[in-house]
């Protein structure tokens, strides 16, 4: 591919030169201001760099940036000049900027006297460069810079970075995508690479004619340069962050459609791909237009792309203007994709849309705050979701969501929601289950507290007073109190209005309204600046409740849980009444008096509220009664939590095991989803700490009681697709669980179905949602395994695929469980972006768990420098390995391999304390617990036997 010529600093506008104004004499370089740096940074060519902090300074800020890039996907590298246009907020005399792992080939200073050169420093370990001006920059005057530089595209899924597909011919075809979230841009043009230095970006592309690009914005033209090269110009954006900057250049093809508001909506796919994007489409078109109305503020851009790129690491990304998605998030085969499919799909486009007001429109100030963007972006999946495809029945899946959250946050090695961090590793830490989960799931608790209309109202006031800035959590707290004394209600909407007026007439209106007695911030601040969450014990005696809190801990350390306090909305409901109590618990201990006495309470209806309740005395046994006599007295939600908490409190030793399994014993009459699902995520963990161990004879009968206990609800499924949403998942979950446990008519069936549709080379239509169980019992079998394969090596659908590999990874063939991860790792005919939930996958099956910690440790070093030290895919691998080890001799041999580690290979990340405690945790649960539960399952045997 023949190179065009870069373009050397333009001619100064004739005005500029009129106006000329000379520099001030210089006084030797004057530094940005820092206080208390380390010792004094060297650049790389031994000089004093002139600043020592990992965050940049505020002597200057950019306006706008004007990109000019070249890439060259034959040579696998590009080049760039990048013009920004600064602000200087204070004299100085260098300019600290980011960049890394590039060659920054010239720096100038375009000043209304003329270009000068500048000189250059790097500092690689803050990915930093400071250009040295012989003359000051005076504060208050705008100058312009302008680098030009060169770097290879990326082979890791950060910055700009290669990815290629292979077509059905066998052709591999190569494009090139950004990623730049969180601290990537830097790796793709020289920058402010901060959330806080939002400016507008003017963006050109070379290519050649075989491939498009898109980016941010619409494309304004093309021109065509010397050599049969073309270049597209981009429109000026938004005033916006860096780390949302994103461009393609590839060989896609798309499909679009128009919004009721007007805005051009497009997928883009591979060309064989491209007839998966309708489903996709549709929701993007719905969800933009649910958000435009919702929020109040129209979608500032003229058009919303959505790329599916075939190597992506995360599940999507918000780029304002041009979402990115991996192929399995976008792509969407009405006849080869199942139910959970759909919700999965629908919920990723949901989540980057709405970032496109929460995120890109008010950014945080900084990564501490992340969970603005991502607990929101979380939390509205499940509000646009419940309003535009009320079919998938989103509420079913969001109580999951928060018990994830809790099993994190129930580790002292947690964070609070929003913590303090600095360094690219710690801030990549942060998208984890507590900035996403527990973020949401204290929005929604405080949506549920202050009303759905008053969190809609205050978060509309938050979005339009803080459009196209930063904010930090108090701004939040502050938008969302004493809603209806503002005057943002002016420019809001009737309805708003009406909300307050109506309120306003409310003689008995709850106190949550109250403004002098409801103070958002003081309770808010208790749930994101400390981490962890309550257990609230609640006793009853006749109508007097006695309640207090403390911080739920799997510890034996009881000293970690002092100097934790919540202000809690408890809800509560009773035998007597089905209406909902609230009371706000603001101390550690406070008594409240039932309206009358009941025969049972169910505090945190609906498990609404981030916290755990243990009730003491009789407490928990009227419960499980009730759950034998008339468990749909509770809705299926406060059914999971009871559940949860009930199983949870086994390790702090607050409930004794026996009780707990008394409490599952229920279950056998669920039939709804989340209490079903729960009661597997408590009961299956149970016998995965014993497959670690020797002792099949327990494991094998604790298997025996959860099949037993599910047995009806198995054997009544349909081998079809039918039924609700919530109803097809639920089935492909009992199903594949029921072969995999050996149950003999799932057995017989699955086996039966797996040769007829082998023996018609795959061509026969099986039920999607049976698929999962079909294809396990196929893949027991050397013969089968290959079949598999050999389908997943040909199929162009990527929710099969998806579903053919996970299969695959739960054979018990070892050979090709290995053979699975190395061929992952190689990326060849398995997608290195699909090898950590390879690794998962295999961790978790019987045969595999050694051998993916083996493949763990043996490629560490490769796969921290694949998938990014700190990021959610290396702790996610680090903590599912790991976390169903419940022997010393495993601790130790965890212990001595990350204890190996330096702090660039990973030593302090995060997770590696949390892997530690959780296995410790394990070691104590199985010591106190494993007698308990072998003397249950002896009575509940004699129990069985005496009833027969």
């Amino acid at each position: 591919m023949s190179s065009a010529p870069l373009q050397l600093p333009l001619p100064l506008p004739l005005l500029l030169l009129l106006l000329l104004v000379p520099f001030p004499p210089s006084s030797g370089a004057q530094l940005p201001k820092q206080a208390g740096a380390e010792e004094a940074p060297v650049a790389t060519n031994g000089q004093p760099f002139p600043w020592g902090r990992m965050r940049l300074p505020k002597t200057v800020s950019p306006l706008h940036y004007e990109l000019s890039l070249h890439p060259n996907l034959t040579t696998l590298d590009f080049k760039g000049v990048v013009r920004i246009q600064l602000d200087v907020q204070e004299d100085t005399g260098a300019i600290v900027l980011h960049a890394k792992q590039m060659q920054v080939s010239s720096a100038w200073l375009l000043a209304p006297e003329g270009a000068r050169p500048l000189r250059l420093l790097e500092y690689p370990r803050f990915h930093q460069l400071a250009l040295l001006s012989d003359a000051v920059l005076t504060r208050g005057r705008r100058y312009e810079l302008q680098l030009e530089f060169a770097a290879n595209l990326s082979d890791s899924f950060h910055g700009f970075y290669k990815s290629s597909y292979r077509t059905s011919t066998g052709e591999v075809r190569v494009l090139a995508s950004t990623q730049f979230e969180a601290t990537y841009a830097r790796a793709a043009f020289p920058c402010f690479d901060e959330p806080a230095f939002k400016a507008n970006f003017t963006i050109q592309i070379i290519r050649e004619p075989r491939h498009i690009t898109i980016s941010n914005m619409p494309k304004v033209k093309t021109v065509l340069l010397p050599g049969g090269l073309l270049e597209d110009h981009f429109d000026t954006s938004v005033k916006m962050s860096t780390y949302l900057v994103a461009y393609i250049v590839s060989d896609f093809l798309s499909v679009s459609k128009t919004t009721r508001h007007g805005v051009k909506i497009s997928v883009y796919a591979a060309p064989e791909k491209i007839d998966q994007t309708a489903f996709a489409l549709d929701a993007a078109v719905q969800l933009l237009d649910f958000y435009d109305d919702y929020f109040d503020i129209p979608y500032p851009l003229p058009k919303q792309d959505l790329a599916a790129i075939p190597d992506f690491q995360s599940g999507a990304m918000e780029n304002w203007g041009l979402t990115t998605y991996r192929e399995t998030g976008l792509l969407f085969d009405p006849d080869k994709s199942s139910a959970s499919d759909r919700l999965g799909l629908a919920k990723v486009i949901a989540h980057e849309l709405a970032h496109q007001w929460f995120g890109n429109l008010v950014t945080m100030e900084w990564w501490n705050d992340l969970w603005l963007n991502e607990g929101f972006a979380k939390f509205m999946e499940y509000v646009s979701l419940s309003v535009t495809y009320p079919e998938l029945q989103v509420d079913d899946v969001f109580l999951g969501k928060c018990f994830e959250a809790m099993e994190v946050d129930s580790l002292s090695s947690s964070h609070p929601v929003s913590t303090h961090v600095e360094n690219p590793t710690q801030i990549q830490e942060m998208f984890d289950d507590v900035s996403y989960d527990k973020g949401a799931c204290i929005l929604n608790m405080l949506r549920d507290f202050l009303t759905p209309e008053a969190f809609e109202v205050g978060i509309i006031r938050y979005l339009k007073r803080y459009s196209y800035q930063n904010t930090v959590n108090s701004h939040l707290w502050e938008s969302l109190s004493n809603i209806c004394d503002s005057d943002d209600l002016v420019q809001g909407r009737i309805k708003h209005k009406e909300f307050c007026s109506q309120r306003d007439l409310q003689s008995g209106a709850s106190k949550w309204y109250s403004g002098d007695e409801l103070d958002v911030r003081a309770i808010m601040d208790t749930w994101t600046l400390q981490e962890g969450f309550p257990l609230v014990t609640v006793e009853v005696r006749g109508r007097e409740v006695r309640l207090s809190q403390e911080r739920y801990l799997k510890s034996d350390d009881r000293s970690l849980t002092e100097g934790f306090l919540w202000q809690i909305p408890l809800t509560y409901m009773t035998s007597a009444s089905s209406t909902i109590h609230r009371f706000l618990l603001r101390t550690k201990t406070d008594v409240l008096y039932l309206p009358e006495e009941a025969d049972w309470v169910k505090f945190n209806v609906d498990m609404s509220g981030f916290y755990m309740v243990h009730y003491a005395g009789e407490g928990w046994n009227s419960l499980t009664r009730l759950l034998q006599r008339n468990h749909t007295a509770l809705s299926s939600n406060d059914r999971a939590s009871l559940i949860h908490d009930v199983f949870q409190l086994v390790s702090t030793g607050n409930v004794g095991l026996d009780a707990a399994l008394e409490l599952s014993l229920y279950l056998s009459r669920e039939t709804e989803i989340m209490a079903v699902t729960q009661g597997f995520q408590e009961l299956v963990p149970l016998y995965k700490l014993m497959e670690k161990r020797d002792m099949a004879a327990l494991e094998n009968r604790m298997k025996d009681y959860i099949v037993d206990l599910f047995r009806g609800l198995i054997d009544g499924q349909e081998w079809a697709d039918s039924g609700s949403v919530s109803e097809r998942v639920l089935r492909s979950y009992l199903l594949l669980f029921g072969c995999i446990r050996n149950h003999a008519p799932c057995v017989t069936k699955a086996t039966q179905l797996f040769n007829r549709w082998r023996d018609s080379e795959g061509t026969m239509s099986l039920p999607v949602d049976v698929t999962m169980a079909v294809f396990v019992m196929g893949a027991r079998t050397p013969e089968g395994w290959d079949f598999l394969f050999e389908e997943y090596r040909r199929s162009l659908q990527m929710s099969l695929k998806s579903r053919l590999k996970s299969a695959m990874t739960i054979s018990h063939l070892q050979d090709k469980l290995e053979w699975m991860m190395e061929q992952s790792l190689r990326g060849e005919v398995m997608k290195t972006q699909d090898l950590p939930g390879v690794v998962v996958s295999v961790s978790r099956n019987p045969r595999g768990y050694r051998l993916a910690w083996d493949f763990l440790r043996a490629n560490w070093h490769t796969l921290i420098k694949k998938f990014e030290l700190g990021s959610s895919t290396i702790s996610h691998m680090v903590m599912e390995v790991t976390n169903q080890y419940s022997t010393r001799e495993m601790l130790a041999e965890v212990r001595s391999f990350f204890g190996s580690l330096t702090e660039e290979s990973g030593s302090k990340m995060r997770c590696i304390r949390q892997s530690y405690e959780t296995i410790e945790e394990n070691i104590r649960w199985m010591d106190s617990n494993l007698p308990v539960l072998q003397a249950w399952l002896d009575r509940r045997s004699r129990r069985e036997r005496e009833d027969l």
